[in-house]
């Protein structure tokens, strides 16, 4: 009875693990389309730190870029508790169903829009024209590419995590979560941060090679800054999950 109910809570807990995991990847690919500017969030002035080539670097992040530490979170925490298996599969799941929308979004941009769709959108709140059906059309074109670039740094980046995490965990076993958990985050993103953006905005779309170093640069480094500020919350996530595996039933 007690193995059965503990064998539910598991799979209980997997599911909902993979529900974080998947919406947070799905989502974070349609809304990373727009890059917007860390330095005019905070109300600060662009850095303009020094780069190679003579330029100027300033903290410009994809806003799906702000949530995908979540996904690597719930990696690991998946990897801990279900193995690599448990990642991989999870990881092809959410695979599909990238793939999946992908299509749904390709046929939506290519049927016809409805007439008074657009006349009842034709203007923008200042009064100026505005096609709609144009805006929807190079918005979600544009996340396109970025879930055929994802779909290949998320499927490499995601098993390099699950397998740094279980190779860092063999060498330090229970102890030292911290350690695997953002060793493997850093190991995964270094390629996760650069390979996305090299498909999906040089190889089809038109940004400059040194603009995918810059952003991708910057994107690598919030991770692993987070990655690091999170590890307090990996922990306490350790905690709860170990508390609702053992907590009997009333």
């Amino acid at each position: 009875m007690q193995s059965n109910q503990n064998s539910q809570k598991r799979t209980q807990l997997y599911l909902f693990l993979s529900a974080i995991f998947l919406t947070n990847a799905l989502v974070a690919e349609f809304a990373g389309v727009k890059i917007f500017s860390l330095e005019k969030l905070l109300g600060l002035m662009p850095a303009q730190l020094p780069f190679f080539g003579g330029q100027k670097l300033d903290l410009n992040l994809s806003v799906g870029v702000v949530i995908w530490p979540i996904v690597f979170l719930v990696s690991d925490l998946i990897n801990e508790y279900f193995g690599r298996n448990g990642v991989r599969k999870i990881s092809f799941i959410t695979a599909g169903m990238i793939a999946w929308s992908f299509l749904i979004v390709l046929a939506g941009t290519a049927v016809p829009p409805a007439g008074f769709w657009q006349e009842l959108n034709s203007t923008d709140p200042s009064g100026n024209p505005f096609d709609i059906n144009f805006a929807y059309t190079s918005i979600f074109r544009a996340g396109m590419g970025i879930i055929i670039g994802s779909l290949a740094a998320f499927l490499v980046s995601q098993l390099i995590d699950a397998y740094a995490f279980h190779y860092l965990k063999a060498l330090t076993g229970s102890k030292k979560l911290w350690l695997r958990a953002t060793g493997s985050t850093v190991i995964s993103q270094l390629i996760d941060s650069f390979v996305i953006l090299f498909i999906a905005f040089y190889l089809l779309g038109n940004w400059s090679m040194q603009q995918v170093l810059q952003v991708g640069l910057v994107q690598y480094t919030y991770k692993v800054t987070l990655a690091i500020l999170l590890t307090p919350l990996i922990y306490l996530a350790h905690w709860g999950i170990d508390w609702y595996l053992t907590k009997k039933a009333d």
